[in-house]
């Protein structure tokens, strides 16, 4: 009930803001376990999720750094939610979501791992790899432009609304964790991951998989 109701706020401050272009919608799951990855621009990226599906099962973790502030503890508890360690491998935070995952959940998450203050891709980190090899769930890749801070508080100040574009793309899944080669298997991986959420953005927030062999591979299809 309480997801529900901040999907609502969420879905009507955005619609007051933005005018929010959504392509791709239906290729999100109404069911079964699933990992959303997407681009991380700004702050506001985190009241897309609230757009992207009605589920009730959405797994969402946050950034261990809001834990000092009273609200965000009592956000998190309410939407059972998941505290993330972004500055090292936050293995209890992997183990919640990969059971959650496992139980059918959505989990979004933005394997950058923090905003990208270029405003263009930053390279992946791998978690998103080692939640999609562990559990076996498909991968969507989602692009967004339009939330960079700069261009949100550029507009707001001027009281325009924002122009919002979220590109949705194919699903698509792992093979399994090569053991033997297990870094290299997981940097590969997130390559994939990244080289997908690229291909869905324009070329100027390619950042650093702009002259990626995989990348420009996903271009041609």
């Amino acid at each position: 009930m309480f997801l529900k109701t901040v999907r609502i706020i969420t879905r009507l401050i955005l619609h007051l803001i933005a005018r929010v272009e959504l392509i791709g919608f239906d290729k999100i799951p109404k069911t079964g376990g699933v990992l959303v990855a997407g681009n991380h621009l700004g702050r506001l990226d985190a009241m897309l999720g609230m757009i992207l599906t009605d589920r009730e099962d959405v797994i969402m973790m946050v950034a261990d750094k809001y834990r000092a502030y009273a609200f965000w503890r009592w956000a998190v508890k309410k939407m059972d939610a998941i505290w993330l360690n972004r500055e090292e491998a936050d293995f209890h935070a992997l183990r919640l979501a990969q059971k959650r995952l496992k139980a059918g959940g959505l989990a979004a998450v933005a394997p950058e791992g923090t905003r990208s203050k270029t405003e263009a891709l930053l390279p992946g980190k791998p978690g998103a790899a080692f939640l999609a090899v562990k559990t076996g769930v498909p991968i969507i890749p989602v692009a967004a432009t339009g939330t960079e801070d700069r261009v949100v508080r550029h507009r707001l100040r001027r009281l325009k609304r924002l122009h919002i574009v979220i590109r949705v793309g194919d699903p698509f899944t792992l093979p399994p964790i090569d053991h033997h080669n297990r870094d290299a298997f997981l940097q590969e991986a997130t390559d994939e991951i990244m080289c997908r959420i690229a291909a869905l953005l324009p070329p100027n927030y390619r950042g650093v998989y702009a002259e990626h062999p995989r990348l420009q591979e996903l271009l041609k299809i």
